[in-house]
């Protein structure tokens, strides 16, 4: 079988990772190669990809865009491909494929997404991914690319392909594929208007004869959804775990705390008594050999370096890698603290850190937690960026509290380190459709505390390797949050047996891509 996987992110080209998104698009084509398909897997080049790795180029052409010709390049990056023959693609094999345009690192060499004012939401990502896939359907038309048997796609970035093929002619040998449409998260649909602006669907496609019906936005019918469009128009919808369906057939209720189908749940529906919908939980690989032997020490002596890197990256220092810097530079100097570490790896979004964020007597939820932890001498790590509203609150929480330190950015060493040293990894998550830091953390053999939501409540199970709190409301969550935090402090502090017990069984959870590929080819891909 070959497959296309058309997608935003891919974390097996260095850089070209923001998100889960990149795990899966990394590593999901390699377990269905040792299956005997053959995988193409694209994405844009954000800058210098196709130069930095070994490239070899497929073809340029023309992809009518917006009113005039851009001029788009096909390029494979690889390691080594001397052991083809004749340059073709081999059964089993997976191609990393790039398009390249100035256009797609219009927001700085290496840069995935662009952040566009609230008024203009997605604005610059639109019309960068109106052109990608523009440019995969006029390849594979073009016969650049061989057209495959299946198409998956991810996300709304991915998500004009179907609506192309259904109205464009000279692009409708692509509904002979089998498309495929993966939702990783519902709650970033790539919305913007159908006309009237530089970024909307009749500007970049002018000629385009569409039904509204199908492809409009629910909530605001004179703009163009991407994804309930590819919701509407694929074979197969695929959500990244069992309980995240669930919970989207319902209608989001913000007041309760509750995010489920965020205006689109009735087309998931109709998707679902189709038979269309198929809920499959995300996976992880599990390496044998060794482990890399890590410390505190050695963890901030690296978090250092890293943000030293961080800070050469702009002429004026931020004050946060200042605030992070001399916070680290005291912990070498005096004896460590004696109780747990709490970390967190992730996105700095409401998604993510809403819980944290609300008041809570004279703080916030995070200040309660971090006064609860200063009572046992222990000490919190948060890895992430995103909104920066919620960087400064986080900035200033660690110019408050001495145990806690905020590492505004992203680096893959410092990360796996911390997912290695922490005794409690926390992800209080509003709604999760899969997740992978939680699975990342359990294979380190740390146990996590999380909501108990989608693919949370699919992988961490209380009291057996991890805790879970719930709540119908944000105020009963919040104090449930708190209950539960109490709870993991006093199992670590006084029962250091049950602890161990725990942490055994954390690292003895297994979420194994293999299932996944099984129902993957099964249930979405036949």
């Amino acid at each position: 079988m070959h497959i296309l996987m058309v997608a935003a992110e891919n974390d097996a080209i260095a850089g070209a990772k923001v998100g889960g998104v990149a795990d899966v698009v990394r590593d999901v084509p390699q377990a269905l190669a040792k299956q005997g398909h053959r995988i193409d897997v694209i994405i844009p080049d954000y800058g210098n990809y196709s130069k930095q790795m070994y490239s070899t180029e497929i073809g340029c052409f023309d992809v009518p865009f917006a009113g005039v010709l851009e001029s788009v390049k096909l390029v494979e990056v690889t390691v080594a491909l001397s052991h083809r023959k004749n340059n073709q693609q081999q059964r089993g094999e997976v191609r990393q494929l790039l398009m390249c345009h100035p256009l797609f690192s219009s927001g700085g060499l290496g840069r995935v997404y662009l952040d566009d004012p609230s008024d203009r939401p997605f604005s610059s990502d639109a019309t960068k991914y109106a052109l990608f896939c523009a440019a995969i359907c006029e390849a594979i038309h073009l016969q650049f690319l061989a057209q495959p048997d299946v198409l998956h796609l991810h996300d709304w970035h991915s998500a004009l392909i179907p609506v192309l093929s259904q109205y464009i002619e000279r692009y409708q040998s692509l509904k002979n594929c089998r498309n495929v449409y993966t939702v990783h998260n519902l709650s970033m649909q790539g919305t913007r208007p159908f006309k009237d602006f530089e970024s909307s669907l009749e500007a970049w496609f002018p000629a385009l004869s569409y039904d509204g019906q199908v492809i409009c936005d629910p909530r605001f019918p004179h703009c163009f959804n991407p994804m309930r469009a590819a919701i509407n128009l694929c074979d197969k919808i695929h959500l990244v775990s069992p309980s995240y369906v669930a919970e989207v057939l319902l209608s989001s209720d913000s007041e309760r705390g509750f995010f489920g189908g965020e205006g689109l749940e009735q087309d998931l529906n109709n998707a679902q008594r189709q038979k269309r919908l198929v809920g499959i939980l995300n996976g992880c690989n599990y390496h044998p050999g060794r482990v890399r032997q890590v410390s505190f020490l050695s963890f901030l002596l690296q978090a250092k370096i890293e943000l030293q890197q961080w800070m050469a990256k702009s002429l004026q220092l931020k004050s946060v890698h200042y605030l992070a810097s001399e916070r680290i530079n005291t912990l070498l100097q005096q004896q460590q603290f004696a109780g747990p570490l709490v970390t967190s790896v992730g996105r700095l979004t409401d998604q993510k850190v809403m819980l944290l964020r609300q008041e809570s007597g004279d703080t916030t939820v995070l200040g309660q937690l971090l006064r609860k932890l200063d009572k046992v001498d222990g000490f919190m790590v948060l890895i992430g960026s995103g909104d920066k509203t919620i960087e400064l609150e986080f900035m200033q929480m660690m110019s408050q509290r001495d145990n806690f330190i905020f590492l505004n950015g992203y680096g893959k060493q410092i990360g796996e380190d911390l997912y290695q040293i922490g005794d409690l990894f926390l992800m209080p998550s509003s709604y999760e459709p899969c997740g992978i830091s939680q699975m990342l953390a359990l294979k380190a053999g740390q146990p996590c505390l999380v909501n108990n939501v989608g693919g949370l409540k699919d992988t961490i199970k209380h009291l057996e390797n991890g805790f879970c709190f719930s709540g119908n409301s944000i105020k009963q969550q919040i104090r449930n949050l708190t209950e539960t935090f109490e709870q993991a402090l006093c199992l670590y502090i006084e029962a250091p047996d049950k602890w161990q017990q725990l942490r055994a069984q954390a690292k003895s959870s297994r979420f194994k891509w293999q299932h996944s590929i099984e129902r993957y080819i099964t249930e979405l891909y036949q």
